[in-house]
């Protein structure tokens, strides 16, 4: 598959539990763009590694294991996404947060991100891409036409994931879950690799008491309005 660098692409960026996820795969929907969600990819490289035995602190380890890594994304009869890793639906175990802590881990080793770069630009296809991550319009598509940074508190970001996996049946301990949040985000927006930051030019969303559907107006009117 090759990349389309006129196709446009809508990066949205953000910190975990900003709503990025959601927002972006409701916006490619609504324009009928592709949707890259990135932070799966690194999720599936700290999950293959784990499978592998793979020690996370060995960044020549963790690099050539990224390289080998075969990830695809497919819907399945219901319409729902799923994630495969080398083959496996890893779907429901890219979602714990030991793999989230895992891809935080990772990501901020440049061997892997830059095993990663070709195939997120891979995704830049007719009629557009909207990609969602971390440093998506700062690193990954900087020419992006359109860029939008998304963020809440802490708290209710925590409230949120909370919610979310305890309705997938998932027993979690709130604060924990906070306590989790804040490192990483200072993980994130202190590595020395593509840190965790908004473009300059991105339009910043706080969605901290805003819903989704009116979060969505406003990223679509920033399109519509041609960025």
């Amino acid at each position: 598959m090759q990349s389309t660098s006129s196709s446009p692409v809508l990066t949205i960026d953000g910190p975990s539990g900003s709503g990025k996820g959601t927002i972006s795969r409701r916006v490619a929907e609504t324009l009928g763009w592709h949707y890259l969600d990135s932070g799966a990819l690194y999720r599936a490289v700290g999950l293959a590694a784990a499978w592998e035995g793979v020690d996370l602190d060995d960044d020549e380890a963790v690099e050539a294991c990224a390289r080998r890594t075969r990830i695809r994304f497919a819907d399945d009869a219901a319409g729902e996404p799923r994630v495969f890793v080398n083959g496996q639906d890893a779907t429901d175990e890219l979602r714990l947060e030991t793999t989230g802590a895992a891809a935080s881990s990772i990501a901020a080793k440049p061997g892997v991100r830059a095993a990663l770069v070709d195939m997120q630009h891979d995704f830049r296809q007719p009629p557009g891409l909207v990609a969602d991550g971390r440093d998506m319009g700062t690193v990954i598509f900087p020419d992006a036409a359109f860029k939008v940074f998304l963020t809440a508190s802490a708290a209710e970001r925590a409230e949120r994931r909370h919610k979310q996996l305890m309705d997938k049946g998932v027993s979690v301990n709130l604060d924990s879950l906070l306590g989790e949040i804040i490192a990483r985000d200072e993980r994130d927006a202190n590595r020395a690799v593509a840190p965790l930051k908004p473009a300059p030019e991105a339009v910043i969303i706080d969605t901290t008491g805003i819903g989704i559907e009116a979060v969505v107006a406003r990223v679509l009117a920033h399109v519509h309005e041609g960025g």
